[in-house]
């Protein structure tokens, strides 16, 4: 069986996390994806000390793909683009605006050669506004979409930032669904088109839902950042921190019950789910200080006979071990030559019939040079010139 997107093929001029992750995610499903470098290497590629010559990071985003690494700034690279545009559903890149048309390869110029293409266009800001043509990496758009707000320090204030480019990797997860809808759509005879995201705009909208409740109605605004901390979920037990929470009556019922503390069922302060977030503060304390009475374990297993969502908070080193990451078989475990054992998160989506999979490990810089110059007819004798002239490289694995 073959994934839901086996016979896609995507051209990827995008580099680092927001968009190479997306096309690695259509790669899992079952799309041809070959990454168009420049000769050096895109700069992911350098971001972190290689491992038989491929670092971590960009492994594990650009796993499943074919690399070509090309001049694109010379006649015999363009050409090359050209041909593989020419065969291709969708073509992806991360550039500033109007970057692509001054390469040559703007959305105008590519829908003449291939009217059926899905071009997605990715950009730190959009097209207009003053940061439009700024560089952009994940802290400035945490900084404008008010994640360093959600995440600030409820005592003191102090903003700070996500610890991991989550900017980037929501962008990634939006490009790929929106590369998913256009093929859909295009299915249904809408043809190809341009499909334009920015990292700012795929951040505000995810965080839009509980992050930014304050600001939907307009004629009832309030101070969201006075009830985020309510979502801080985090306690001492005796030997480990865990985090236990009671968004339901049913569940507060079963939290008081566990704890030994059912006077507290009916306490007006926490008898509702509305009550409980205007004094989340003060139901935060009174149930730390019973939790740190107990040991992790046992309270634990307390919370979930009660039915009280619950668990211990893992360290990353601890993560591969705990038994329901094993049940569900989330962190593959593939050998591959050259690399030994290698462990990846399992592509999360489970599809019954057209199964995702991972099909090969991320390229090094050029491995699939000469398979593809060969597939779109390329003489040996041309590709000679163009490594004699360093316009391509052949990787020799």
């Amino acid at each position: 069986m073959t994934g839901p997107l086996e016979g896609v093929k995507i051209i990827d001029l995008t580099s680092m996390i927001s968009g190479p992750m997306g096309a690695m995610i259509l790669a899992d499903q079952g799309a041809e994806v070959i990454k168009v470098e420049p000769l050096g290497g895109e700069q992911l590629r350098h971001m972190a000390a290689p491992y038989n010559g491929v670092n971590a990071p960009f492994y594990s985003c650009n796993r499943g793909k074919k690399s070509l690494a090309i001049d694109l700034k010379s006649a015999e690279g363009k050409e090359v683009l050209i041909k593989l545009i020419k065969e291709s559903d969708v073509f992806m890149q991360n550039f500033r605006p109007g970057t692509t048309d001054r390469m040559g390869f703007g959305y105008d110029k590519l829908k003449k050669i291939n009217p059926n293409l899905i071009y997605l266009s990715i950009s730190g800001f959009g097209n207009k506004g003053p940061y439009a043509q700024s560089r952009v990496y994940d802290p400035v758009i945490q900084a404008l979409s008010g994640a360093t707000d959600i995440q600030a320090d409820r005592n003191s204030g102090e903003p700070k930032m996500f610890r991991i480019v989550i900017a980037d990797k929501v962008t990634s997860l939006t490009a790929a669904q929106a590369v998913s809808s256009a093929l859909y759509a295009r299915e249904k005879n809408s043809g190809g088109q341009h499909i334009k995201l920015s990292m700012l705009d795929s951040v505000v909208a995810f965080f839009w839902p509980e992050g930014m409740t304050g600001l939907v109605f307009k004629d009832n605004e309030f101070d969201v950042r006075k009830l985020q901390g309510s979502q801080d979920l985090i306690y001492k037990a005796k030997d480990r921190y865990i985090t236990a929470g009671a968004v339901s009556d049913a569940e507060w019922k079963g939290m008081c019950s566990a704890l030994n503390m059912e006077d507290l069922i009916e306490d007006e302060r926490f008898a509702t789910s509305a009550a409980r977030v205007i004094n989340s503060e003060e139901r935060k304390k009174i149930t730390g200080d019973e939790i740190k009475k107990w040991v992790s374990e046992e309270i634990l297993d307390r919370f979930q006979a009660e039915g009280v969502p619950s668990a211990p908070l893992l360290d990353r080193m601890e993560l591969m071990e705990h038994e329901q990451i094993i049940a569900n078989q989330t962190i593959l475990r593939d050998k591959y030559e050259g690399f030994g054992e290698v462990r990846q998160a399992r592509p999360a989506a489970l599809f019954e019939t057209t199964p995702s999979k991972i099909k090969r490990p991320a390229p090094k810089l050029g491995e699939h040079s000469k398979e593809i110059l060969d597939h779109l007819g390329i003489s040996e004798e041309a590709q000679n010139k163009m490594i004699q002239e360093g316009k391509v490289i052949l990787s020799d694995k």
